[in-house]
């Protein structure tokens, strides 16, 4: 009669069929994750908000406010007035800055121009008039020189005479010189301080200028006024905040890319951009910057992966033209399949 089969052998038996199932299965699983794609299909679709800049707008001098040009919700364009101090002090320190200017100029003048003819005349007639009295007076000491040899004379009067005859010498070799110098003219090293100093006066004034430009206050690029923060008559300081201001152009979208989509895009790369209004047309962008460090996913991005994936931030240049996007909006990056063949980035403008 046939041995019948143990049923704890036969439980045995299943279980290690099942354990060999399922380890064929893992290792099958495993070959597939290992060799699937990533990468999701084209276009690449990404998720951002739109990122307005703003600027703080100040005077670059201190003064009163004496007019504002717009206020807030203006939209203004570039190089547009906006606002303006009280030009009054500008305006007299610019003109007593030209006013000594002038005067340097001329000091500067007089001495390239050296002195006057009747100057050096009457210099010339100086020397004459001395050089007669020098005449004389050597008259008068050789007159008291015989005296005395005679006996005629004392001494004293020879002595009084050279002493004058002397005298006159001097004053003549001194009036010599003076008309010599009178000659010469100005000396190359004063006329050079002088030039020097008239050039230190044409900076002042163009300082004095810069101010009283500066004294308007001028938008840098198109923009609408987010806030006025000053009102007319208030003294402000340089660099102190009169307008905040909101730059329509240009417009940026910020999103994030995970890291296994990181290889299918670069720097140029045409995109379309929408917004989550129905019926809003697509617009036109690209991609202007790619960050160059890895970061965790914020929590206002949304994307397929797990939140804590690594992803890396880029920057979406729109041109929107309808002014239409505000800070803060939520934004959709389509980016499309580029051309068979081409390099990632080979759109690069």
């Amino acid at each position: 009669m046939a041995e019948a089969t143990s049923p704890l052998k036969i439980n045995r038996g299943m279980a290690a069929f099942l354990v060999l199932v399922a380890l064929v299965a893992a290792l099958g699983g495993y070959q597939w994750w290992s060799n699937r794609s990533f990468s999701s299909p084209w276009p690449l679709v990404l998720q951002g908000n739109v990122e307005v800049r703003q600027v703080n707008l100040a005077f670059k001098v201190a003064g009163r406010i004496h007019h504002l040009a717009v206020d807030e919700g203006d939209s203004v364009t570039e190089g547009q007035s906006l606002a303006s101090l009280d030009k009054i002090y500008f305006e007299d320190s610019l003109a007593q800055m030209l006013a000594q200017r002038d005067q340097q100029a001329a000091n500067l003048a007089k001495l390239e121009a050296g002195n006057r003819p009747e100057d050096i005349a009457q210099a010339q007639l100086l020397v004459a008039e001395r050089e007669a009295a020098l005449t004389n007076a050597k008259v008068t000491l050789d007159r008291a020189e015989q005296l005395k040899k005679t006996g005629a004379g004392t001494l004293k009067t020879f002595d009084d005479a050279q002493a004058a005859y002397r005298e006159v010498e001097a004053r003549v070799n001194s009036s010599r010189q003076a008309m010599r110098l009178m000659q010469l003219g100005s000396r190359k090293e004063d006329i050079d301080a002088a030039r020097a100093q008239l050039a230190d006066k044409e900076a002042a004034i163009l300082t004095s200028q810069r101010q009283l430009t500066d004294a308007v206050l001028i938008a840098p690029s198109p923009g609408v006024v987010l806030s006025r923060v000053r009102e007319k008559g208030a003294i402000v300081n340089a660099g102190e905040t009169v307008f905040v201001l909101s730059l329509t152009s240009p417009v940026w979208v910020r999103t994030y890319v995970a890291e296994t989509e990181l290889p299918r895009i670069g720097p140029g790369m045409d995109v379309e951009v929408k917004t989550d209004t129905p019926g809003t047309a697509l617009m036109k962008g690209r991609i202007g910057f790619i960050s160059t460090t890895a970061e965790f996913t914020p929590k206002t991005v949304e994307t397929r992966e797990l939140r804590t994936s690594l992803v890396y931030r880029l920057r979406v240049v729109v041109e929107d033209t309808a002014a239409i996007l505000r800070q803060g909006m939520p934004m959709t990056v389509l980016i499309p399949k580029p051309p068979e063949g081409a390099a990632v980035g080979a759109q690069l403008k």
